[in-house]
């Protein structure tokens, strides 16, 4: 029997005549800080280093969905950055978004999330977006990253905590809260939580990790494998709209191409009847043939060459 190995993570081995390989399974470096919001979190500790490690490895060995995170990633970060620092939000939490809803703006949970930033109803109405059976801004990008960022605003007065700010995403600040009254405790690092709401922060931090350099998790993508961004331009509408199918033929766009662009607009009209602005974006048709010399890499980390 002979053995030999081929490229790092490729084991192969000959048999007789035939021919064996598997991809090598291999743990990989634990850091021993991370930064998080400006702020440097400690995996000395024993359970710290675990629960990040846990995350890491999840990640690294789910490829289709990791790979299609910074493919996503690409497109859907350049709208989402700015707007976290036009409100005063850290940018790091553009990595919350990813775990929320794996960066698709379709995402619905059983629950009745919805969108990227994966807003209950009642929330996402509390914090200003519209929801109904004909338009619901949770799938609006630019509108519900607004509405995360007030939330996010709002929990960071109450804990002046980033890290436990993050945790109140996921587990609720009236949660959150009562925990740390009754474990009297200062952060999220300290607390006994549900399993979920436990692992969520530390899945953000090697989420960081991970999209900043996915290379260091053997990750290697190349221009051509993103996806381009379709140049729009904005119509303003302040009418009701009988049917959207004729009112996309206007502009020579099907109704499908419309919905793919505004998936906020929930159904086939629009009543509006209280004459409300709204922005419906129109694809440039010039841009939907695939041209990979169009694609801009938002971290060339991300790329091969």
């Amino acid at each position: 029997m002979k053995l030999k190995k081929l490229i790092p993570l490729l084991f192969c081995m000959t048999i007789g005549q035939s021919l064996f390989c598997t991809q090598l399974a291999m743990s990989l470096t634990i850091p021993q800080k991370v930064e998080f919001a400006d702020q440097t979190i400690s995996l000395e500790r024993y359970d710290m280093r675990e629960r990040f490690d846990r995350e890491q490895l999840i990640i690294a060995y789910g490829h289709s969905t990791s790979i299609l995170h910074i493919k996503r990633a690409n497109k859907y970060f350049p709208i989402i950055e700015p707007i976290l620092k036009q409100n005063g939000i850290p940018t790091d939490f553009k990595y919350l978004a990813v775990i929320e809803s794996s960066l698709d703006p379709r995402a619905l949970s059983p629950m009745q999330a919805a969108g990227i930033w994966q807003f209950m109803p009642k929330t996402a109405q509390q914090f200003g977006l519209e929801v109904n059976d004909e338009v619901d801004e949770r799938y609006n990008i630019e509108k519900a990253t607004v509405a995360a960022c007030k939330y996010l605003r709002s929990a960071y007065n109450k804990y002046k905590n980033w890290a436990t700010v993050a945790a109140s995403y996921n587990g609720g600040m009236g949660r959150v809260s009562d925990e740390l009254e009754k474990q009297q405790v200062d952060e999220f690092f300290d607390l006994l939580l549900t399993s979920e709401t436990s692992r969520y922060v530390f899945r953000i931090l090697a989420m960081k990790q991970f999209m900043e350099n996915p290379k260091a998790f053997g990750f290697q993508l190349q221009r051509e494998d993103f996806y381009p961004t379709i140049k729009t331009k904005n119509v303003v509408i302040k009418d009701s709209v009988g049917n959207w199918t004729t009112w996309a033929a206007k502009y020579g766009i099907s109704y499908y191409q419309l919905k793919d662009f505004n998936i906020w607009l929930r159904d086939r009209k629009l009543t509006n009847p209280n004459s409300k602005e709204y922005v419906i974006q129109i694809p440039d048709k010039e841009d939907f043939k695939y041209d990979s010399s169009k694609i801009k890499i938002y971290n060339q980390m991300w790329v091969m060459f």
